[in-house]
């Protein structure tokens, strides 16, 4: 069963391809049959959407976008054709079948260029909604489109940090461009689990992963945590598949904090959604601790102390106050571990090692 999310976008599109169906109704058969018409646009819309990216066929994309330019090209065309023509006669058989037009069945089912083309231009349109959504996330994209961020304004978020432990050594044994690859992977990876529990992967700084989530959605039912967890079940339950394609399983440190930013639409040429606030620079900090204190996971006290409860499987440990650069008061933080035990309240603890790296300052943006 697809998610939500998938079913908003899917229903956005289907009713987007029905009005694409009545204007062409309008436009070359002068109204005579609109439920026609809808008919034909909708089984059209059906069988085109089967092929973008996370609805149905979601495996069927990435291996055509794997041959080279000029074939993948002809061969995405070449499946809108068939796509088009196979909705076609679906929407014709429907057609027929409930006696909307006065044609026979043969003639119902069959495309004519007119209709092709209009199809594919219409297609092309959609699917490229989709992957500006794709690009710029779904979040992004609708807030672009309704103007939300073109003056600043100032709001809750959530942060999760995901830093992919070892990608430097990765890099100096096997290459850059297979670190790359590996990188990609592993952000790949994240998507599918982030956006089923409500969150957005908003940017990637080097081999770090920005998450993000408004703060009344990921605190409902702990959807920050559950998501995190979520994308560690995924790596893990894959580790024969990554041991094969890598050598490797990844390994993630994960930070989690929250609070007030301000969130604005900057640029000129190149447009982006970026975040300003303390918020972003603590969970950078936080996620830098984790080295030091020999954990993989941080969540400050003050999130934590907001959450729902936490998933079943999952307890806070405290691991006391930490002082954090650039930032005066000494923080509290947790680590998340798998086990039945509830969280207890912090006790105080020791300061990180001052020679311990920190990772220099995040931008927040999102692309």
């Amino acid at each position: 069963m697809l998610p939500h999310y998938r079913w908003l976008w899917a229903l956005t599109l289907l009713l987007a391809c029905g009005g694409a169906g009545l204007l062409y109704n309008v436009l070359f058969v002068g109204g005579a049959s609109m439920l026609a018409g809808l008919v034909y646009a909708l089984a059209v819309g059906g069988t085109v959407l089967a092929f973008v990216p996370a609805l149905t066929l979601s495996g069927l994309q990435p291996r055509i976008r794997r041959l080279p330019a000029l074939v993948y090209m002809l061969a995405a065309e070449l499946l809108y054709v068939v796509l088009i023509t196979l909705g076609c006669a679906l929407g014709g058989l429907v057609v027929w079948g409930f006696g909307l037009t006065g044609d026979s069945l043969s003639t119902a089912v069959r495309i004519t260029p007119r209709f092709l083309a209009y199809s594919l231009a219409v297609s092309a349109l959609l699917v490229f909604a989709m992957r500006m959504r794709d690009l710029i996330g779904g979040a992004v994209f609708v807030n672009f489109m309704i103007g939300r961020y073109h003056k600043p304004v100032q709001e809750e978020r959530i942060f999760l940090f995901l830093d992919v432990v070892g990608s430097t050594a990765f890099a100096e044994t096997h290459g850059d461009l297979r670190a790359q690859e590996y990188l990609g992977a592993v952000f790949a990876t994240l998507a599918e689990p982030v956006r089923r529990n409500g969150g957005s992967v908003d940017d990637y700084v080097g081999d770090l992963a920005m998450i993000t989530w408004p703060m009344r959605r990921g605190l409902k039912d702990a959807r920050c945590v559950t998501g995190l967890f979520a994308v560690l079940d995924r790596i893990e339950a894959d580790a024969a598949a990554w041991t094969a394609r890598f050598g490797t399983v990844p390994r993630l440190r994960a930070a989690l904090h929250g609070g007030p930013v301000v969130t604005a639409e900057v640029g000129v040429d190149r447009h982006k959604i970026a975040y300003f606030g303390d918020a972003v620079n603590v969970t950078a900090r936080i996620e830098a601790l984790c080295r030091p204190l020999g954990v993989g996971i941080l969540i400050s006290q003050d999130l934590l102390g907001r959450l729902d409860p936490l998933p079943d499987g999952v307890r806070a440990r405290p691991l006391g106050l930490h002082a954090l650069r650039g930032r005066g008061a000494p923080l509290a933080v947790a680590t998340l571990e798998r086990g039945a035990a509830v969280a207890e309240r912090p006790i105080p603890g020791r300061r990180p090692d001052p020679r311990a790296p920190d990772r220099p300052e995040v931008v927040a943006e999102r692309r």
